[in-house]
């Protein structure tokens, strides 16, 4: 992975993945993206211009605000990034940065193709390691490229210290352009003419009214480690505590939590419903997921099997092996685990190809933030209501 100092920073192109590192001097002016641009040294949501509309715009997450998870997904190459209203007693746009009003401005802009050409280049950075380094994520338009407009720019509710607010969630998609050259990045951000630069094609088609380029970087390995499936920040890794600690008095209360759960991963479910403890042939759940739309699809039955264990307890081979020896022709399992799926398990499923959907305890995290259910401690009175065990 490509790494420039501090003092290359000024004369450096924007490459993808590189880390940009900060200054030693201990205070703001080590901040390594105002070198990089000409925007502030603070601050999420930074804009270069100082009047009229930015002329660039720049999105910097640290990763260090549990209740606001922004999340970058380089598989798929989607930013899924929040507003910069987060606390109580102002409107939505009323902030200090103006980073949601910038947020509205350009997704209103971006509705639609006659808008695009007036769209400011979009910059993602992320923290990297020690200090004031960055990672560039790469250049960004608004929206997610796997959905529908509706969903890019959400206004979502939160509540600290019982004051109710509102802030914007988004998503951005990164385009398929390795490199943006230094010299291009000036000049646009300077007010300059927009110029053509060697793989820019993704964005002047997508400018030109084309449809979205997405950078995607497929896994190379088939298989993800234990880390990889565990949740790595203190907020997720507390949500999944708070999920075992709540399930634990009545464990097959968890089904319901897990077809819950599958349903939010699985968006094409069709029907899905638990199984009766008595008669579950070995399974937790059954359902359907259809493929296609309309009179043309098509239904596939499917088994569900749910696992609420202890982080350090994988769910290996006999476990899996029942949930396969469940699954008849032409159907599909799903695996819902607080944990993980050991490695012994893993390898023999993709090594005998198995169709088997495997959602661990990263997963679950992740698709709970996605779809903004409530934060810990909220989420510990929404269980109970939801799932009591009293």
């Amino acid at each position: 992975m490509s790494e420039f100092s501090f003092s290359e920073l000024p004369s450096a192109d924007l490459v993808v993945d590189a880390t940009y590192v900060g200054g030693t001097g201990g205070n703001i002016g080590d901040d390594p993206i105002s070198r990089l641009l000409p925007v502030g040294n603070a601050g999420g949501i930074r804009t270069a211009g100082k009047s009229g509309p930015p002329r660039a715009l720049v999105l910097v997450t640290s990763g260090e605000h549990l209740d606001w998870p922004d999340e970058f997904d380089p598989e798929a190459g989607v930013l899924t990034y929040f507003g910069d209203n987060r606390q109580g007693g102002r409107g939505l746009h009323d902030t200090p940065r103006r980073g949601n009003a910038h947020l509205r401005d350009v997704f209103a802009t971006a509705a639609s193709a006659e808008g695009r050409p007036r769209i400011p280049p979009i910059f993602g950075f992320a923290k990297s390691g020690k200090g004031r380094a960055y990672r560039f994520l790469g250049l960004f338009v608004p929206g997610d490229w796997r959905g529908t407009s509706d969903d890019g720019l959400v206004a979502i509710w939160r509540t600290v210290s019982g004051v109710r607010f509102q802030n914007y969630r988004a998503r951005f998609t990164a385009l398929d352009i390795a490199t943006i050259p230094r010299s291009w990045a000036d000049s646009i951000v300077r007010g300059g003419p927009p110029v053509d630069f060697p793989g820019s094609g993704p964005l002047k088609r997508w400018k030109a009214g084309g449809a979205v380029e997405p950078l995607l970087a497929p896994r190379t390995r088939r298989m993800r480690s234990r880390l990889e499936q565990l949740p790595d920040s203190a907020r997720d890794i507390k949500l999944l505590a708070t999920i075992r600690a709540h399930f634990a008095p009545k464990p097959h209360l968890f089904e319901g939590f897990a077809i819950e759960i599958a349903r939010l991963f699985l968006s094409s479910v069709d029907t899905l419903e638990g199984t009766r403890p008595s008669r579950d042939g070995g399974r937790d759940g059954i359902g359907t997921f259809r493929l296609g739309s309309g009179d043309g699809s098509i239904v596939i039955d499917f088994a569900l099997e749910a696992k609420c264990y202890a982080a350090s307890n994988g769910v290996g081979v006999r476990e899996l092996s029942r949930l396969i020896s469940r699954i008849r022709h032409r159907q599909f399992g799903v695996l819902v685990a607080t944990s993980y799926l050991d490695q012994q398990a893993y390898s023999e499923l993709k090594e005998d190809g198995h169709p088997i959907v495997v959602i661990t305890a990263r997963d679950i995290a992740r698709v709970l933030n996605e779809h903004d259910y409530p934060r810990p401690p909220q989420f510990r009175d929404w269980l109970e209501r939801r799932y009591p065990t009293t």
